[in-house]
C-alpha cells in the first residue's frame, strides 16, 4: 500500500504543471552548469603545465555540480512538498484520507516516498552526465557515490522536514515559506556558529547544521555518524508528522 501511495504521488507531481517546470529548470540549469565547468576545467587546465598543478576532472565539476545541487533542492523541496498535506487539508480531503482503509503510517511514507523519487529522478540525470565524462578519462566513482549519497541523504532530510510542515498548516504557501526558513537556518547555522568556536553551546548547535553534515560527504568521505545524523533527522521528522495527523483525526 505504501508503494501504490507513492506511486499516486508521483504521479499526481508529474499531473502538475509545477511538477514539470520545477523538473525542467532543475534539469536545464544542472546540463547548462556541467557544460560551463567542463568548459571552465579546460581552460584552467590547459595554462597548468606542472602535474601538481592540476586538479582532478571528478573533484572539479563534481564538486561544482553537486555544490549546485544542494543548493537548489533549498528551494526545489519546499515547492515540491508545501502541498502534499496542505493541499489537502485546504480542499477537505484529508478526512476522505483519514477514513480509507489505510493506517496513518502509510500515508505519511507514502508521500514522503513519492516525493524523494521525484528528486531521485534529478540527481540520477546529475550522476548520468557525470558519468558521461568516463568516455574521455577516468573518473574516481568513489568520491561521486559519496557525493550521490550524501545528496540522497540531504534531501530525505528536506523532504520529511517539508512534509512536517506541510501538515500543520491548511495554506501550502505557508508550509513553503515554513519549510524553507526552517531549511536555510539549518544549513547556515554551521557558517552562523563557526565565528564563535569556542563557545560550548555554540558547538553543539553547530552538531544540528545539515551542512555540518554533508560537507564530509560532498568531499568523498563516508562517515557512519553523519550518515546517522541524516537518517534520524529524516525518522524524527516522520515522526513527528505522523503524530500531527493522528491527533488531528483523533479531534475529528
Amino acid at each position: 500500500m505504501i508503494l501504490n501511495l507513492a506511486r499516486k504521488e508521483l504521479k499526481s507531481m508529474f499531473a502538475s504543471p509545477m511538477g514539470w517546470v520545477i523538473l525542467s529548470i532543475l534539469i536545464f540549469a544542472f546540463a547548462t552548469y556541467f557544460i560551463n565547468a567542463v568548459t571552465q576545467y579546460y581552460g584552467m587546465m590547459a595554462g597548468s603545465v606542472k602535474s601538481n598543478g592540476r586538479i582532478g576532472v571528478t573533484l572539479f565539476i563534481g564538486q561544482s555540480v553537486f555544490g549546485l545541487a544542494s543548493f537548489v533542492m533549498l528551494f526545489a523541496v519546499p515547492l515540491l512538498s508545501m502541498r502534499l498535506i496542505a493541499e489537502e487539508r485546504r480542499t477537505q480531503t484529508l478526512t476522505f484520507l483519514f477514513s480509507a482503509p489505510i493506517s496513518l503510517t502509510e500515508i505519511v511514507l507514502g508521500k514522503f516516498l513519492g516525493l524523494f523519487a521525484f528528486l531521485m529522478i534529478i540527481i540520477a540525470v546529475i550522476t548520468a552526465m557525470l558519468c558521461t565524462l568516463s568516455n574521455w578519462t577516468e573518473l574516481d566513482f568513489g568520491f561521486i557515490f559519496s557525493n550521490v549519497l550524501g545528496l540522497c541523504l540531504l534531501i530525505a532530510s528536506f523532504s520529511a522536514l517539508g512534509l512536517y510542515f506541510s501538515s500543520i498548516t491548511a495554506q501550502p504557501v505557508i508550509a513553503g515559506l515554513l519549510s524553507f526558513i526552517a531549511l536555510f537556518t539549518l544549513l547556515a547555522l554551521d557558517q552562523f556558529l563557526a565565528a564563535d568556536s569556542s563557545n560550548q553551546l555554540s558547538q553543539i548547535l553547530r552538531q544540528l547544521s545539515l551542512m555540518h553534515h554533508f560537507e564530509p560527504l560532498s568531499k568523498g568521505i563516508i562517515d557512519s555518524t553523519d550518515i546517522a545524523f541524516f537518517l534520524l533527522f529524516t525518522g524524527i521528522f516522520l515522526i513527528f508528522t505522523l503524530r500531527r495527523l493522528d491527533a488531528e483525526r483523533l479531534r475529528a
